[in-house]
């Protein structure tokens, strides 16, 4: 009797155990405003932190564009630093600049323009935002 109880409780509350999940947030970044890009930061950390409180596992990609690439410009980001702490401090939070915007930034300038090493290059932003909510991220614009 003791064994069928026993295997009983076990099962009943194997049922109310939540398993962790996964969360996939896109932050989008498409103004040359250190207000927004700080606003952009401040949703991310704040979206790892709550999550991490719960524990669940949060993957967040913060996708620059036109006038919000130059959050990822080497030497005049105004949030440059924050994002190298915030990159070494979370595994699961990534930057996408947008190489379209890039290449024009580049001629205007008649020069280099040097990216953060902390973001990866996509073809286009816009389409990196499209193909990360038709793979379920949600969408986030500060």
């Amino acid at each position: 009797m003791r064994t069928i109880l026993t295997a009983l409780f076990l099962s009943l509350t194997a049922n109310f155990a939540v398993a962790a999940e996964t969360h996939h947030v896109a932050i989008h970044v498409d103004q040359n405003d250190p207000q927004v890009m700080n606003l952009a930061l401040n949703n991310a950390q704040n979206v790892a932190s709550y999550y991490a409180g719960i524990g669940d596992e949060v993957i967040i990609e913060v996708v620059a564009y036109g006038p919000g690439l130059n959050m990822f410009v080497a030497g005049t980001s105004p949030v440059e630093a924050r994002i190298s702490a915030m990159a070494l401090e979370n595994d699961n939070l990534t930057f996408a600049a947008c190489a379209n915007t890039l290449a024009k930034m580049v001629e205007k300038a008649g020069k280099d323009v040097p990216i953060l090493s902390e973001a990866t290059m996509v073809p286009s932003g816009v389409v990196r935002l499209i193909e990360l909510q038709e793979n379920g991220y949600a969408y986030v614009r500060p």
